[in-house]
């Protein structure tokens, strides 16, 4: 699976908060079944093209 997230980013995001190394992982699979159903959703709609109303 592709790292589609930014370690850096999420921890300077929860920066008063200690982040376990697992979460990563778990927030990754999460942001990839996000951007599955977008895709669905837009090919169901006849588009190439991925939109916010497709989150």
């Amino acid at each position: 699976m592709t790292d589609l997230i930014v370690k850096a980013a999420v921890k300077e995001q929860l920066a008063d908060q200690n982040v376990s190394s697992d979460f990563y992982d778990a927030l990754d699979s999460e942001v990839a079944d996000l951007l599955a159903d977008a895709t669905r959703r837009s090919d169901a709609n006849d588009r190439k093209t991925v939109q916010p109303r497709d989150l």
